[in-house]
């Protein structure tokens, strides 16, 4: 009885397990049915949108400007140089290098000592000059009144002979008294003809005399300009450069002593590309007399002047490309000869231009424009200048339009983007108010963010610390971020 028993409760404890392994099997039967006869599901895929910034196109008149880099010049130049040789015994207190001295001032004198003695000989040569022509000249005035004399004497002469003649034909004078008469005045014409030779004589006389005088005026006058060489002088006023000269030195003739630089006559000398020399040109093919802005920078300082543009270089100098332009400086304002200078010249403005970020310029000629449906068109454009980090265009359509400011490859015709505008200052100045998930989302971004500095994460961070933070920063940061 008990072996029936155990018998048949192990007989119902198989079959309920192999009942319960059937309707397992149908269940995963079932299910690998339902599966396979159902069609595949695929999840929904939502377009990626861009947040841009953007800029409004705005047409107006446009004064380019173009910069440009060179080096200031003097205008005036001098190298002094010693006229003559001899021992320096004076020297001004500002002949030095960086000394600023005045027109006419005496800068060194050289020992005049052999200089005077030549200009004494000089003058005693000319004042025996002066009495040899004194002397001469009254040589001259007795020989015009011997001449004088001599001509009387012939005309006396002559009329005695021609009283003999009328004598004799009268029969009353003899031929012997005719002969002596005859006689005495082809002696008269004799000696007035000497005469005639004493007086030409006398007169080449004065003429030797007066050379002689003119030239002892040059060797008096030569000899008291080299008197007056052996003191230098300043020929303008300016700045002493590269001085080589001390006292008590010997100096040689026509040695270098110092350059003379007017420092308030400056000039800039700066080279530019073909096509932008272009650009400075009017309409009859001149130069045009433009003005400029020359500024030199230097450690958060900086140096500026204005001036004009005066000419250009007559030649390419081999080797070289473009155009050399040089423009005359109102004032030093502080530059000196040699420095490297920015130069910035106003072109002639240009109507209907519109500025827009360099970085809004894709490379194909387009920028990619807001339309209606808050995606991206398109639109070529003119390329007029490019201005720094601004770029000057023209087209038709653009005036009034929203530009994308910053492409990326990302970005192209057809995307749908999320547009940021522009706000005033006054708006990215004000404070606002942040939730924790959106204060803990810019603080996670700042941290993770690799490229950004430590001081500037730092800077960051304290800021999104306070209770309320600087909207444009908000801003600015959610942009980095994307959307």
């Amino acid at each position: 009885m008990r072996f029936l028993r155990h018998s048949l409760t192990g007989l119902f404890l198989l079959s309920l397990t192999v009942a319960l392994l059937i309707y397992a099997g149908q269940l995963v039967f079932g299910a690998l049915q339902e599966r396979m006869g159902n069609e595949p599901s695929v999840p929904d895929r939502r377009e990626r949108v861009f947040a841009v910034n953007l800029v409004t196109a705005e047409a107006a008149t446009v004064t380019p400007v173009l910069t440009a880099y060179g080096e200031a010049r003097s205008l005036r130049t001098l190298e002094i140089r010693a006229k003559a040789s001899g021992t320096l015994i004076e020297l001004s207190e500002e002949f030095e290098d960086g000394g600023m001295v005045e027109k006419g001032q005496i800068l060194a004198r050289i020992d005049p000592a052999d200089a005077r003695s030549a200009l004494n000989l000089a003058e005693s040569d000319l004042m025996d000059a002066r009495a040899e022509l004194r002397e001469a000249e009254s040589a001259l005035e007795i020989a015009r009144d011997e001449l004088e004399a001599a001509r009387e004497q012939a005309a006396l002469r002559e009329r005695a002979f021609q009283r003999q003649l009328d004598l004799e034909d009268r029969g009353v004078g003899t031929a012997a008294a005719v002969e002596t008469a005859e006689l005495s005045a082809a002696q008269a014409r004799q000696a007035e003809l000497a005469s005639r030779q004493a007086l030409a004589n006398a007169e080449a006389r004065v003429d030797q005399a007066r050379t002689r005088l003119s030239r002892s005026e040059i060797a008096r006058d030569d000899a008291q300009r080299r008197l007056e060489e052996t003191t230098i002088r300043a020929e303008f006023g300016g700045t002493l450069d590269t001085v080589n000269a001390v006292a008590g030195g010997f100096v040689s003739l026509n040695e270098r002593l110092a350059n003379l630089i007017d420092t308030d006559a400056l000039e800039v000398a700066f080279r530019v590309s073909t096509a932008q020399y272009v650009r400075l040109l009017d309409d009859t093919g001149a130069l045009l007399d433009a003005p400029v802005l020359a500024s030199l920078a230097t450690q958060g300082l900086e140096l500026q002047t204005t001036g004009r543009i005066t000419r250009d270089s007559g030649a390419v100098e081999e080797g070289q490309t473009g155009r050399m332009i040089f423009a005359k400086l109102d004032k030093a304002g502080g530059l000196k000869p040699g420095d490297f200078i920015t130069v910035r010249i106003e072109e002639p403005p240009l109507d209907d231009a519109i500025r827009l970020p360099a970085t809004a310029l894709g490379p194909d000629g387009t920028v990619l424009i807001l339309s209606a449906e808050e995606r991206l068109e398109a639109l070529p454009v003119r390329l007029l200048r490019r201005q720094g980090d601004d770029v000057l265009v023209r087209a038709e359509g653009l005036s009034g339009r929203e530009v994308v400011a910053q492409r990326s490859p990302l970005l192209g015709a057809g995307i749908k983007v999320r547009p940021l505008r522009e706000q005033s200052e006054a708006d990215t100045s004000k404070l606002m108010d942040l939730s924790d998930e959106r204060r803990a989302q810019l603080i996670e971004f700042i941290r993770d963010n690799t490229q950004m500095p430590e001081a500037e994460k730092t800077r960051l961070l304290a800021q999104l610390e306070q209770v309320q933070v600087p909207a444009g920063m908000v801003q600015r940061l959610e942009t980095r971020m994307g959307g």
